[in-house]
């Protein structure tokens, strides 16, 4: 049976936000006064192959007596009554409010476990913003934005690690019929895949370049059609040259997405088969329908070369179809859709038919910076380059983003800064702009260049990246 994790809080402080990003839905009311949700709202979450019931509540006072703050009350105490673990979750921007501590104390009268979540911590130092609240006597506060995503995976990970909830086995997960049905798309550096991604969503999500190693994280890709939901799992090219850190992390990556999928797309340049095709057909496996996508078929200029081509794969590896298609000039994606169709069962929409990721926009953010480098610096300097953000704050509808480049040596830094500014502010500049129309709105971005030497062979470093 799945556990049942319970959002309770004063008003207004992010409970209903919390649930929706939850629940990839938007069953919760959502307003920015006080009180709108009046009963409990149920909804099924998941983190990873970990599945959940979720509980949005209304704004708790607990001492309440009569009227419907009282029934708004008596909704929330039963549904602590009837949770495994509970989730306070307080307003990290407005601060310690009388109505808290009350809060706390009747959490721990009831003996439920209760995770301390500080909402609404965007751009905000996280030792700062919740020192206050750690006189609530509730264990570690956990700083959060509900809007963004970020900590939500943690805060979630943190729950159910705390009931002794593991992850799945591998035959829980075959026999699961609700579990998520997901698309890997693999292949060696460079052949188009994130490009691939993009052309199927519809917009630009996967960042791409023409030098290898461009994609670094597993994305998720999600689109909707009438009958059908896909995910998509984007994976970093696999690396065979210069096994540091970093490029052991992708590969990694690679193999595990591998090991979690139900169809695999393993996609190809239009040319001979080559020792670095070789290397990732050697990671695939025969019980996963893999369908072979001959990408650039554009660039093609004799398609009577296609035939050969394509028998010269299939004796390597028995795949299950071969579509060839143009990801540039989004020709064949629609049989390509159809023909994953076939691989998948018929299974009801996990996320809301506007998600296009699983991503916040900070991560988002980072990953534009990090295209705009790999297009306009030379060849060395991308390879070098970490890109983190510092700071993410909304202001009324405008998106301030504070991001530091990171780069391994010294002399990398006027490199990728140029005579004057110009190479940064070109960096930033066509950044901002893709952010804005990825965002839906305007963006001001603050870039700067800093030294952390050796950090794609620092373990530490790769993590606090998100590596």
């Amino acid at each position: 049976m799945n556990p049942v994790i319970t959002i309770v809080g004063r008003p207004n402080v992010g409970k209903s936000t919390l649930f929706n990003r939850l629940t990839r839905s938007r069953d919760a009311l959502v307003a920015d006064f006080s009180g709108l949700t009046r009963d409990r709202h149920y909804g099924k979450g998941r983190i990873g192959e970990r599945a959940f019931i979720c509980v949005d509540t209304g704004g708790f006072e607990p001492v309440a007596k009569t009227g419907i703050v009282a029934e708004m009350a008596k909704q929330t105490k039963q549904a602590v009554a009837e949770s495994d673990i509970v989730i306070f979750l307080v307003d990290g921007r407005l601060g310690m409010a009388p109505q808290d501590r009350v809060i706390a104390d009747f959490l721990r009268k009831t003996g439920r476990p209760v995770i301390l979540a500080v909402n609404k911590t965007e751009g905000m130092q996280s030792g700062v913003v919740t020192a206050d609240f750690h006189e609530l006597g509730l264990g570690e506060p956990f700083p959060i934005s509900s809007a963004h995503g970020d900590g939500v995976r943690g805060l979630i990970d943190d729950a159910l690690d705390s009931l002794g909830i593991a992850e799945p086995d591998d035959e829980e997960l075959a026999n699961d019929p609700n579990r998520p049905m997901k698309i890997a798309v693999v292949g060696r550096p460079n052949v188009g895949k994130s490009t691939l991604l993009n052309h199927i969503l519809g917009m630009k999500l996967a960042i791409t370049s023409r030098k290898a190693q461009t994609t670094r994280h597993r994305l998720l890709g999600i689109h909707t059609t009438d009958d059908t939901q896909y995910l998509f799992v984007d994976t970093p090219g696999f690396q065979q040259k210069h096994l540091n850190a970093l490029n052991k992390g992708l590969n990694k990556t690679v193999t595990q997405v591998l090991t979690e999928v139900d169809v695999v797309l393993f996609v190809i340049e239009p040319m001979k088969l080559g020792d670095a095709d070789r290397k990732v057909l050697k990671l695939l496996s025969e019980k996963t329908p893999t369908i072979l996508v001959v990408n650039k078929l554009d660039l093609m200029g004799d398609k009577g070369n296609l035939l050969p081509l394509i028998q010269d794969f299939d004796l390597e590896f028995p795949f299950a179809d071969i579509v060839p298609v143009s990801a540039k000039k989004t020709l064949n994606i629609e049989e390509l859709l159809k023909t994953i169709r076939k691989y998948l069962p018929e299974q009801p929409a996990i996320y809301s038919e506007d998600e296009l990721t699983d991503k916040n926009e900070r991560f988002l953010a980072s990953e534009l910076v990090r295209e705009k480098i790999f297009r306009l610096s030379g060849d060395e300097i991308p390879y070098s380059v970490a890109v983190e953000i510092e700071k993410f704050e909304m202001v009324g509808k405008l998106r301030r983003i504070f991001c530091a480049v990171i780069v391994d040596k010294e002399s990398q830094k006027p490199m990728l800064i140029g005579k004057g500014g110009e190479k940064l502010k070109q960096i930033s500049t066509e950044a901002r702009q893709d952010m804005e129309k990825l965002f839906g709105g305007k963006v001001w971005l603050e870039t700067w260049v800093k030294v952390k030497g050796g950090w794609a062979d620092d373990e530490r470093a790769l993590k606090s990246l998100g590596y």
